[in-house]
């Protein structure tokens, strides 16, 4: 999992995109296409360099029912780990 104090921002050559097709969001990547949910799309939205995991999860749990950090820094470690994002700390 990742750390609380990661900051996470989108790796090199990744894009966000809404695909009308497909109703949703999606990140764009080399080897790839992964379509989010609402609450994973908010979650990449705020992999900006800047905020942190934990700061990530504290604004989700505003917007949305349900949210827990331990959720987030799983996504964000998945998304490590699928090179989509990068973390710093």
């Amino acid at each position: 999992m990742t750390g609380w104090d990661a900051v996470p921002r989108l790796h090199r050559g990744v894009k966000t995109a809404y695909d009308d097709t497909r109703d949703s969001h999606v990140v764009l990547f080399p080897e790839g296409v992964l379509v989010l949910n609402e609450t994973a799309a908010a979650v990449v939205g705020l992999c900006d360099g800047r905020t942190s995991v934990e700061g990530i999860a504290r604004r989700l749990a505003e917007e949305f029912d349900g949210v827990e950090a331990d959720d987030v820094a799983e996504l964000v470690a998945r998304l490590v780990a699928r090179r989509v994002v990068d973390v710093d700390g």
